[in-house]
């Protein structure tokens, strides 16, 4: 027997969803529709490399001046 358990305890965050899910059954799809949208994307790794290699070398201290030759 586990001593931490505690099988009949559910937070409220867990019983709101819970219940929002049963109210709006569609809530998960429609979730999984706004990802698609968003964050689902197909990545056209010849183009990454290709932004890879044209990327610029930062200097280590960006705001330092260049010594002026007067």
């Amino acid at each position: 027997m586990n001593l931490f358990a505690r099988p009949h305890y559910v937070s409220d965050a867990t019983q709101f969803i819970e219940s929002l899910k049963q109210q709006r059954p569609e809530l998960e799809a429609e979730q999984r529709q706004g990802r698609a949208l968003l964050w689902d994307k197909a990545i056209d790794r010849a183009f990454m490399a290709q932004a890879q290699a044209a990327r610029v070398k930062q200097k280590p201290y960006v705001y330092q001046t260049e010594p002026s030759l007067r």
